[in-house]
């Protein structure tokens, strides 16, 4: 659901997305999704995404019609460019070749050229499947790792600013940034700025604006509430 979400949103603001890797869920869904979306100001825009969000919903894989609440973690990561330089040991990391996933062409499918790449310090882990080569399906995997190492080391110099100023901020399982309730009445709330819409069908076909100005406003003037 956030997938389509933002892919609608992506596409009414004139942005490109293409789909670097997509691991389909055990009965139904995707359990996790890798995509790329192109454009002026792309990160400046999304960066408000990164973080847990939470569903409340009648379960449509439920034969007894309960509300369930299910949870998501989005990771939000800028391309880096020529002027940023990571490092990384080729020591530190260990690449894992598989076939491809999904309806294929000729070539796809049918070697093994998805790689998957896990940083053995961190645990981070990347992968690319829709590259027509091996090589090319790596390059994506280690940007990708390269960004989240970027974004490590920023969260971790900013942890040393918040620990002088006595502010800690944590993201994880059971501090969503927003909750998407579709029952037992209609209410889409971002608990960082306190921004709601009750149109959340709107919301999931990609009407994210007010949510994004509302974050970007409150963090330009340091109003964000923790979560």
């Amino acid at each position: 659901m956030l997938y389509r979400m933002y892919t609608r949103w992506a596409e009414a603001h004139g942005y490109s997305v293409e789909v670097l890797d997509v691991l389909d869920g055990d009965e139904a869904g995707i359990k996790s999704a890798s995509m790329m979306v192109k454009g002026p100001n792309a990160y400046g825009m999304l960066k408000s995404e990164h973080g847990v969000h939470r569903l409340v919903r009648i379960s449509p894989f439920d034969a007894n019609a309960r509300r369930q609440t299910s949870f998501s973690s989005l990771e939000v990561m800028p391309e880096l460019d020529n002027n940023i330089n990571i490092e990384i040991n080729p020591a530190d990391i260990e690449m894992q070749v598989y076939r491809s996933s999904g309806a294929g062409g000729q070539h796809i499918n049918k070697t093994s050229s998805a790689v998957r790449l896990i940083h053995k310090p961190t645990g981070i882990v990347t992968s690319c499947q829709t590259q027509r080569s091996q090589l090319q399906n790596r390059e994506y995997a280690m940007e990708m790792m390269k960004a989240k190492l970027y974004q490590i080391a920023l969260q971790q110099h900013k942890d040393k600013i918040d620990d002088i100023k006595g502010v800690q901020n944590e993201i994880a399982w059971g501090h969503q940034i927003r909750s998407y309730v579709f029952m037992p009445y209609t209410l889409v709330k971002d608990h960082r700025t306190n921004y709601e819409s009750g149109n959340v069908q709107a919301v999931m076909d990609g009407d994210l604006d007010g949510f994004i100005y509302a974050y970007l406003k409150a963090s330009s003037r340091g109003e964000l509430q923790d979560v």
